[in-house]
């Protein structure tokens, strides 16, 4: 293990310096040698076991998106007998060192990457993604980020020496001499407080960095997709053994329905690290009373796009259809409010007005998403009925540019497919505000007329410094309006993309280069990943001693 392992975690160290393109996870669905499918079908309808400590019942309830019930159920914890035992695992592993450990989660991410298929059906199933994007997310470029967390852990941890030997001249006297040792020391049980949209690509790198630096790691799974981290717990948890380690350092914790686990062990002493990705109302509430433990969310916020000018007018409005529509808006990183000047903008194609504008970019949606069979692998299905009844109640908030559409999924028919769906806005109308400054997540988005670009990029500044926000895209031809762009951008801390027309899109980030987030507005208070995710899940205990 420690050869092969080795190589791919120096390579991963390096490209964090560099920010270049590197994966070792293929993302293309031929390099596995199957879809997964009966691997997933064998899950159904039975226990899954972990043989875990404090087990006092059964829990689950998980229902697919296309229309189906999993019939899984896992095994439901009490914190009492099981956080004592992960606990009691923390000692060795602590004392095993930041290479081992870090060769030991190489070693479940390539046993993780052994099952993607099986790992890509489980994202399907209970989130709603379409195959493809299950696969690729949820699996390869999942493993990325856990990568990624592993390979910041490593070098965070071993910034500082082992050992170092200290000597101070005394001049005639004899130097003062002492040996020095440094350990990095976890600060306790980490809980992975897991999404229902992307369990394992914004669950890998909390889980990873807390595992590297230390940590034992109790993951609590959204109650609508536990499949997808439970089967990472199950490979954790033999990898460890195999290892030599207890296996309790990575457990599960599934819930009963309305048992809210969640906030019970958020508060509980033992929990000193706390990651969570999910609505902004519960992580203020873990961030405001989760005070012993640190605390890293990823919330809601409102992304927006500053139409001002292009020179791809085709390309501009094929590269937000499809950001638009991928997984049916239902990505934290999806754009929803398009802000276009109330004149119109310029563009290689001649002046087209706000009106032309918007029926432009419904027409580009309707032409992407026309053939039934490549809209549901664009789209994937609703995750819950909460989605579809937000889209039905949006449709009141304005003027329907662009309704959306039931499509019948070939494969599934109990699947909740809809076509996004653009409402214009007008900024200058008080009644509007209160809709384009609060997220609407789904298949949603807001054409807002605005009184020029300089009023675009205020409105962007306010609603980034309110509501926060994950991503900001801007389309422009002019150098000055790309500078103020960026300026709001830094001043309010928002990840800023400019001029995208081809096959990079605002809502995808890519693992080892691009950061997810910034830490420094409402919508998350980390980026994944930065060396400001890793640190404070250790800290550095100096022992020394005269040589």
């Amino acid at each position: 293990m420690a050869s092969s392992h080795r190589a791919t975690l120096d390579t991963a160290v390096e490209t964090l310096r560099s920010r270049a393109h590197w994966s070792p996870h293929p993302e293309h669905p031929r390099a596995y040698a199957d879809d997964g499918e009966a691997a997933f079908r064998a899950l159904c309808d039975r226990r899954f076991d972990l043989g875990q400590p404090g087990t006092d019942g059964w829990a689950g309830g998980e229902v697919s998106p296309y229309g189906f019930p999993l019939g899984i159920t896992y095994p439901h914890a009490d914190p009492d007998v099981l956080l004592p035992a992960m606990r009691a695992a923390l000692p060795a592993w602590r004392a095993a060192g930041a290479e081992r450990r870090a060769l030991v989660c190489l070693d479940v991410l390539a046993r993780i990457n052994a099952r993607t298929p099986e790992f890509a059906q489980a994202v399907m199933h209970t989130t709603g993604q379409a195959y493809v994007m299950a696969l690729q997310a949820g699996g390869p470029h999942a493993q990325d980020r856990g990568l990624e967390a592993v390979a910041y852990a490593y070098a965070e941890q071993t910034r500082t020496p082992e050992r170092a030997e200290w000597t101070k001249p005394q001049g005639k006297r004899d130097p003062l001499v002492l040996d020095k040792e440094f350990v990095p020391v976890p600060r306790g049980i980490a809980l992975l407080i897991g999404c229902n949209t992307f369990p394992t690509w914004n669950g890998f790198p909390g889980l990873f960095a807390s595992l590297a630096t230390g940590n034992p790691v109790l993951v609590k799974p959204h109650p609508r997709a536990v499949l997808p981290l439970a089967l990472a717990v199950r490979v954790a948890r033999e990898t460890l053994a195999d290892a030599g380690f207890d296996p309790n350092l990575v457990a599960l914790a599934a819930e009963r329905d309305g048992e809210g686990t969640a906030r019970t062990l958020a508060l509980r002493e033992e929990i000193r690290i706390i990651d969570y990705t999910g609505s902004t109302e519960f992580g203020d509430w873990l961030e405001a009373n989760a005070r012993q433990a640190q605390v890293f969310t990823e919330k809601a916020g409102v992304n927006t796009v500053v139409l001002d000018s292009t020179d791809d007018y085709r390309g501009m409005l094929g590269n937000l259809a499809f950001s638009l529509s991928l997984y049916s808006g239902q990505m934290c990183t999806a754009p929803q409010n398009v802000l276009i000047p109330r004149t119109g903008i310029a563009t290689d194609a001649g002046h087209r007005t706000y009106e032309e504008v918007v029926a432009d970019l419904a027409g580009a949606v309707t032409r992407l998403l026309a053939d039934d069979a490549r809209a549901v692998g664009l789209l994937g299905a609703l995750v819950s009925p909460a989605v579809r009844e937000r889209l039905e109640a949006a449709e009141r908030t304005g003027r329907v540019a662009l309704a959306p559409r039931a499509v019948t999924h070939p494969d599934f028919p109990g699947a909740t497919v809809r076509t996004p769906l653009i409402v214009a806005l007008d900024a200058a109308e008080p009644a509007a505000e209160k809709t384009y400054l609060t997220e609407c997540f789904g298949p949603v988005s807001f054409a807002v007329a605005v009184d020029s670009t300089e009023a675009a990029i205020a409105l962007l500044r306010r609603t980034v410094t309110e509501r926060g926000a994950l991503t900001v895209l801007g389309h422009t031809t002019s150098e000055a309006v790309a500078g103020a762009l960026t300026e709001a951008c830094l001043d309010t801390c928002a990840q800023l993309s400019l001029n995208l027309t081809g096959g990079v899109h605002v809502n995808q980030t890519a693992a080892f280069s691009d950061f997810h987030g910034s830490g420094g507005n409402p919508a998350a208070n980390a980026a994944l990943v930065d060396g400001a995710y890793i640190t404070p899940r250790f800290r550095t205990v100096e022992i020394r001693r005269p040589a």
